[in-house]
């Protein structure tokens, strides 16, 4: 907690009104109608708090785009940065440099034995559209499938593989992209009643778009082994299992998108470890560097990188394994093992978070649901628990959303919030002490709130 004198609250004020003034002359800001715009500035950070352009202090339950897993400045990892760029600042990625063979070094150790090499990229989206281009190289096929319901990245491919209405305006129809339903059992698109049907039926429908769409024609199921954005919906380790049989016997690629659920977030360092399965191609972003410098990256099996052993891959980017990225994710990666940061987040999420979520349910009108593991949590929010109707409508807003967002800031909280749902995603190294603090903040709006 951070106590700035007046002098300093002083300086805050005036550094942040003149970034809001040059922000609305000058910035264009991603998924937003530009005029309707009225942003908060964050003029500090530290732990798992920000500060607003007055000063104001808040728990950031949202680490930001789900990514500040380590939390915000991180001494150990702003420290890796300073040094890095005493040493090296950048550099042809064609030539080695310690950081990058480091790091690859570290994200491989945590992977299951066979996912040996990595191609560093400047974020998640970039790491699917390059996965996406390797399967379809090395396969000889072109259709990719994803979930609806998902979100892969804001590239041209991929926000067309993205499952949720943000691909709408982009999607002409021509990406060699299908969408299926994935599971999601307080949603059902199969009437299941139990998780088992769910997972039967879902599994069954996915087996019959292969079918229909053509084995032959597929290079690679996309999947998010825990959809983020798209409402955290945590599928049984059977469906998990299910998508790789199906990939193996179809001969289709697996990518796992793990570029939210990886680096800790679900309390395993990768979620698909908790279903038992391997991929083929892992890919991750965020956490891997609590987004300190952009990075990440495509992990592949021996089979997929013999394919360019010695034949070209036509791809690359300038900062592939950039030094200040790959270096902070070196820190990351060390101090997150050191301080037992992912062992943190499985424990919270059980003793703490999933008690405290069960409990405002149950005394709110407005909680159809709540879901998640480790620090990844979703609070689906309905008209009523009877008809369960949202209370935004999917791919939209509402005033009592805008209202119950409203009261969790004033109550000193930054929620992240899409669409019906509030996502419970702190920090992983967030105190058992703030995190109850903050979880306060949510029962005491949402027990209240009536919007009947």
């Amino acid at each position: 907690m951070t106590n700035f004198s007046e002098s300093e609250l002083d300086d805050i004020r005036a550094e942040s009104a003149r970034a809001y003034e040059l922000d609305r002359a000058h910035v264009f800001h991603s998924w937003s109608a530009q005029k309707q715009l009225t942003p908060m500035t964050i003029s500090r950070a530290q732990g798992s708090r920000v500060y607003d352009g007055e000063g104001r202090e808040y728990l950031d339950f949202s680490s930001q785009l789900v990514n500040t897993n380590i939390g915000h400045q991180h001494p150990k990892v702003v420290q890796a940065i300073k040094d890095q760029a005493d040493i090296l600042t950048t550099i042809n990625p064609a030539h080695v440099n310690a950081a990058r063979s480091e790091a690859a070094r570290l994200v491989t150790e945590r992977l299951p034995e066979g996912l040996d090499h990595v191609f560093f990229t400047n974020g998640g989206a970039e790491a699917n559209e390059h996965a996406i281009r390797m399967a379809r190289l090395y396969t000889g096929r072109h259709k990719v499938l994803s979930r609806y319901r998902s979100y892969h990245g804001g590239t041209n491919l991929t926000i067309n593989v993205t499952g949720d209405p943000r691909r709408v305006p982009n999607d002409h129809g021509d990406s060699g992209v299908v969408h299926f339903f994935g599971p999601f059992l307080y949603r059902s698109e199969f009437a299941a009643q139990t998780e088992a049907e769910e997972t039967e039926r879902a599994l069954h429908h996915l087996r019959r778009t292969i079918e229909l769409e053509g084995p032959a024609t597929i290079a690679a199921i996309v999947l998010e082994t825990i959809p983020g954005t798209a409402g955290i919906m945590v599928p049984s380790p059977e469906y998990v299992q299910g998508v790789r049989a199906l990939c193996d016997e179809f001969g289709i690629v697996y990518i796992a998108d793990e570029v939210m659920a990886g680096f800790g977030r679900t309390g395993t360092w990768f979620a698909f470890e908790q279903a038992g399965i391997v991929p083929d191609i892992v890919t991750f972003a965020k956490g891997v560097n609590s987004g300190y410098v952009p990075l990440g990256g495509v992990v592949m099996n021996n089979a997929i990188y013999d394919r360019f052993a010695d034949s070209p891959y036509p791809g690359g980017l300038t900062y592939s394994g950039h030094p200040l990225a790959t270096a902070s994710a070196v820190a990351t990666i060390n101090a997150m093992a050191d301080e037992g940061i992912v062992e943190n987040a499985a424990k919270l999420g059980e003793e703490i978070v999933k008690p405290r979520l069960e409990k405002i349910m149950a005394n709110s009108k407005h909680v159809g649901e709540v879901r998640g593991v480790g620090m990844f949590w979703a609070i689906e929010l309905v008209e009523d628990k009877d008809s369960r109707e949202p209370l935004a409508p999917y791919g939209g807003g509402s005033e009592a959303m805008t209202d119950i967002v409203g009261k969790l800031k004033a109550g000193g909280v930054l929620p992240f919030v899409n669409f019906n749902r509030l996502h419970i995603v702190p920090p992983l190294n967030i105190t058992a002490e703030d995190l109850n603090a903050g979880l306060d903040v949510y029962e005491a709006v949402l027990t209240n709130a009536d919007y009947s």
